[in-house]
């Protein structure tokens, strides 16, 4: 079994000033989807699913297929690859959009727009996010090691204090985990910084608060493994999500929300995934030129190779 891919890549880009799933940042024109897709093709993974919009969906249809075309999977065959759209307006029946709300309904509702071209074991990643070679093959292990089963997903956590930007705050979803490393509950933090005095805070999702986090607590940077009995689960709390929600212009459904409620309800179970790699990624365009150097200094050493495509 070949585990599948599937990015999340239909951010506006809004705090980073274009879409930054598109930006050449390598050596020689690499995006940072491009080192995720080779990392997962040395893993074992063996197809990838696009989140677009659709406004960009034929110009990264275009750009895959240009760049991708050739490339093999570990067995061989040619790696396949899907695009699908999230759009405001995919809901559940029954309920009815607010015309004014323009903001995406958030990275869980994204997922589901892919409930119909996945069928096997899946990660999801950011488009923008750097994860690393060990995460993914840490990731892909997991993956082929749970087929068939249902209500066990992963998380790939990530140390809080290595996943700041200095340009501004930032958004991660911070979780606790027992002693088995299964996660007891995962909550959306907003407005992420370190303060003056060195000291990380974050508004919690849940409360509004603002609150004090710790340096080492587990970090998810949506790097997730599912079964896909996950979309079914994750559907039914979508449609509760919109119960108190079709009317807001602003409320996101997100994937740790959804993992907290399926912990909660003793329907599902998380366990946290550990890796050597360490993220970086481009949150704002600030943070543009220390991905740029880190790039080269892949390629003057060796990590990846210069072009990663030919």
């Amino acid at each position: 079994m070949k585990p599948t891919l599937l990015v999340l890549a239909a951010g506006m880009g809004s705090r980073y000033g274009g879409l930054k799933q598109m930006d050449t940042l390598g050596p020689n024109g690499e995006t940072i989807i491009d080192y995720s897709i080779y990392d997962a093709v040395r893993a074992g993974f063996g197809k990838v699913v696009y989140i677009v919009r659709e406004y960009f969906k034929d110009d990264m249809m275009k750009a895959v297929n240009a760049k991708y075309g050739n490339v093999k999977c570990i067995d061989g065959e040619p790696l396949e690859f899907e695009f699908v759209t999230q759009e405001l307006d995919k809901i559940p029946e029954g309920f009815v959009l607010n015309p004014e709300r323009q903001k995406p309904w958030g990275t869980a509702h994204a997922i589901l727009m892919a409930k119909d071209v996945i069928k096997e074991p899946f990660a999801v990643i950011n488009g923008d996010d750097y994860y690393g070679r060990d995460s993914f093959q840490v990731l892909a292990d997991w993956l082929r090691a749970n087929e068939g089963n249902t209500g066990h997903y992963s998380l790939v956590g990530f140390r809080l204090e290595n996943t700041l930007s200095e340009s501004g705050q930032v958004s991660r979803g911070v979780g606790a985990a027992d002693d088995n490393g299964f996660l007891t509950s995962v909550v959306e933090h907003h407005e992420i910084a370190r303060n003056e005095d060195g000291i990380i805070t974050g508004r919690a999702s849940t409360t509004g608060e603002v609150v004090e986090l710790a340096p080492d607590a587990l970090c998810s940077m949506n790097m997730w493994g599912f079964t896909p009995d996950y979309f079914e689960k994750s559907e039914e709390i979508f449609t509760d999500f919109l119960k108190d929600n079709i009317t807001e212009l602003k409320s996101e459904f997100y994937i740790p929300f959804v993992i907290d409620s399926l912990i909660k309800k003793g329907t599902g179970k998380c366990e946290l995934l550990k890796t050597t790699s360490k993220w970086f990624g481009v949150t704002f365009k600030e943070d543009r030129p220390g991905v740029v150097a880190k790039l080269q200094e892949f390629a003057d050493k060796g990590v990846y190779p210069s072009p990663l495509y030919e």
